[in-house]
């Protein structure tokens, strides 16, 4: 079998967070690899420089992959990083592979008639799951009642935005006990400043919400600077998590050689497709590393931390969800903290025309 046909389009969806008057907009890349048996696989990557990553797919990595056999995963992945990315940039090509070696491993899965999860090692039918509630534009009113009424929903494990109030830190660490306060001791409750802080501020709400029990502090510094989170790292109290948006197994192993991580998070939509996820996966178990999807498009990640044996929590980030319950047929969805491994082959996610037609842009 043979790769017969690479396209990408660019997606925009418009959301609306539960209790917002705001609409929002996000954007996705959707790569479609067709082949000469009539097989056809789709990846996904967030909207990050979206015509950029287009472009990447359709100009640079279509012409060095069309004829490619799609089962082998391994070789592509080398092919792409010998001749387009022998200095290991990340970013843009980064992304677009991601999404590329996305549909590449949906096509294995339905060559094979299994789904992804299983190709990777088939570890665990479902994973649990955490939700991504707490936006910046809540004020601290609705952030407690999106937290109340998710947990009435069957969540047992909250995150909530930081580094984004006018407030500073000090306005965040209100918000975190008034959530704490609201949901309770037993709830699970993380917090991600999306790389918002400098090292002060950082320390100061780490020491501060110290006693809120927090299960993580997620990409707390500004361009995740591997020094710095050791240094805040070892203050103690609330454990270090980053990895989402690092673009190979390299930075991960730098973030880990450093001191800087006690929760690796790498995104098979960001990371360079599961085939380099497995990597970063491996890397976390060979150093006793805890191991949970970060950067939410759950749907995706939940085969990688399902199928490897040391395979986390996956984060339903909540326009993320939006998203894949609009743009594919019978999207998972979590229940009472789980979620589980659709048993249709490849991805077992079908994206929608009529959607598609609807929401591209480009």
């Amino acid at each position: 079998m043979r790769l017969t046909a690479i396209t990408a389009t660019v997606h925009e969806f418009s959301l609306r967070l539960p209790l917002s008057e705001r609409p929002t907009t996000r954007r996705v890349v959707v790569a479609t690899l067709g082949t000469d048996a009539g097989l056809v696989g789709h990846g996904l990557t967030g909207g990050i420089l979206p015509a950029a990553v287009k472009a990447a797919i359709e100009q640079d990595l279509a012409p060095l992959l069309l004829g490619a056999d799609p089962e082998a995963t391994e070789a592509i992945h080398d092919r792409i990083a010998r001749t387009l990315n022998p200095r290991g940039f990340t970013g843009t090509l980064c992304h677009a592979v991601s999404a590329i070696d996305i549909a590449l491993w949906d096509l294995k899965g339905k060559i094979h008639g299994r789904p992804v999860a299983a190709l990777l090692g088939g570890a665990r039918a479902a994973c649990p799951a955490y939700v991504t509630f707490g936006f910046p534009a809540y004020d601290a009113e609705t952030l407690v009642r999106v937290a109340e009424a998710e947990l009435a929903a069957g969540a047992t494990a909250l995150k909530m935005v930081v580094g984004a109030r006018p407030g500073g830190w000090r306005e965040d660490l209100a918000r975190i006990r008034r959530v704490r306060a609201a949901i309770g001791p037993e709830v699970a409750l993380m917090i991600d400043a999306n790389c918002a802080f400098d090292p002060f501020s950082a320390r100061e709400l780490a020491r501060a919400a110290a006693e809120c029990d927090l299960a993580w502090f997620e990409e707390p510094l500004a361009a995740n600077d591997p020094r710095a989170l050791a240094d805040l790292r070892r203050l103690g109290g609330i454990p270090i998590a980053v990895g989402q948006m690092e673009g190979d197994r390299y930075r991960h192993r730098a973030l880990i050689e450093a001191g800087a991580v006690d929760v690796l998070q790498p995104n098979v939509c960001y990371g360079g497709g599961f085939t380099e996820v497995q990597k970063v996966a491996h890397l976390a178990q060979a150093f006793n590393l805890r191991l949970d999807n970060g950067g939410g498009w759950p749907l995706h990640n939940l085969h990688a931390m399902a199928g490897l044996a040391n395979g986390g929590a996956v984060e339903f980030h909540l326009d993320m969800r939006a998203i894949g319950e609009t743009l594919f047929e019978d999207a998972p969805r979590p229940a009472n903290g789980t979620v589980r491994v659709p048993d249709r082959p490849g991805l077992g996610l079908e994206p929608r025309a009529d959607v598609l037609a609807a929401t591209r842009i480009l």
